[in-house]
């Protein structure tokens, strides 16, 4: 059986892998069509082709991440029906190989899948999208979410605080922060604006250019308002570097830890920590699909195909893969809204492709 292995993993590997390359390609071509519109003009300073091609770059493995459940599903499907239309799954089994055997050959396979998806998509992933925003922003200015910034809230001991951080540098330094200051009543003790700010090495912001503005209680009757215009300021906080980004950026482009530290925060500070709570669940669920779709494939070793009918199969299988992609995408976007249990909506794909894999396998494989 070394040898039966050793043919699987080398075919499927091989094809996996080509399909992939052919794939990040195309949307190489189709990000690089889009980057154009952000392409300054030839003669100025500032972000060109060579910038934008490094930036498209450093987006492919988010793209490798996204696609590794239809790539699997495809090089797999491939490589089982071109060994049925060539009879060598028919000498295979012939020689010993059952279904159950074939089966857990493919799982075996399927984990390696699973493991470098969770790498890519935890790890290679977060840290290629974090270098390309900061390299446009290098070249474009700063990264900015809409008119009014990023919103974020702290809940301290004695205060509660409203944090809004208008952009981000290339080198991460915040830009035009205002930090609102409440008691526990709810009452507006003091805001803080600073042109600039940056994470300190002790649980700290440093603003800089800070106007900074007092209020004492209208109950009162020596009720004031003090303002103070300083070179710097600094704020004792919890609020982190990663936070402020997956305000700033998109959940996606965060890795399972910081996602989960985030959803602490929010959860703690009374804050709606829905779309991370998926977008968390995703990052578990999510590799595992390529256990499901090895599983899927294995059934099209049993068809007997006619001398060029493996296109047809083939084409089904990128069908089902972008069915797949799709149904991920809507119920995710469905369970946040309706408000449905994070794990039930991020796990609820698979769940359905893994019944429908294992009642093919079943009927015709065993059956059949």
């Amino acid at each position: 059986m070394k040898t039966v292995r050793r043919l699987l993993f080398r075919e499927v590997l091989i094809a996996v892998g080509l399909v992939t390359l052919g794939f990040v390609a195309l949307f190489f071509f189709f990000d690089f069509v889009e980057e154009l519109q952000s392409v300054n003009h030839i003669g100025s300073i500032g972000y060109r082709i060579p910038q934008a091609l490094i930036y498209i770059g450093l987006m492919m493995p988010s793209h490798v991440y996204e696609l590794m459940p239809i790539t699997v599903l495809i090089g797999t499907i491939f490589v089982m029906a071109r060994l049925a239309q060539s009879s060598e799954f028919t000498i295979l089994r012939t020689s010993g190989l059952g279904p159950w055997r074939a089966l857990r050959i493919l799982l075996s396979l399927g984990l390696l899948f699973v493991l470098f998806t969770f790498a890519v998509g935890d790890y290679l992933a977060p840290l290629a999208d974090k270098t390309a925003q900061l390299l446009k922003a290098q070249f474009q200015g700063q990264v900015t979410v809409g008119k009014t910034g990023a919103w974020l809230k702290e809940k301290q001991p004695y205060a509660n605080y409203a944090v809004n951080v208008g952009a981000l540098a290339s080198d991460g330094t915040m830009k035009e922060v205002r930090i609102f200051e409440f008691d526990n009543q709810g009452h507006l003790v003091s805001m803080t604006q600073g042109q600039t700010a940056q994470f300190g090495e002790h649980d700290d912001w440093l603003l800089h250019t800070v106007d900074r503005t007092e209020f004492t209680s209208a109950d009162t009757k020596a009720a004031r308002v003090e303002r103070i215009i300083s070179d710097s300021f600094r704020w004792p906080t919890g609020v982190t570097a990663e936070m402020v980004a997956a305000a700033v950026l998109k959940p996606e482009r965060m890795g399972t830890i910081d996602l989960f530290q985030y959803m602490q925060h929010l959860s703690s500070n009374n804050q709606s920590a829905q779309k991370y709570e998926v977008q968390f669940w995703k990052k578990v669920f999510y590799p595992l699909s390529c256990l499901v779709m090895v599983v899927l494939a294995l059934p099209f070793a049993y068809f007997h195909f006619r001398a060029g009918g493996i296109a047809s199969y083939v084409f089904g299988g990128v069908m089902a893969g972008i069915s797949f992609v799709l149904l991920n995408n809507v119920l995710s976007d469905l369970g946040t809204l309706q408000g449905w249990q994070p794990w039930f909506t991020a796990a609820l794909p698979g769940l359905i492709y893994s019944i429908l894999s294992l009642t093919a396998f079943s009927w015709l494989v065993l059956k059949r």
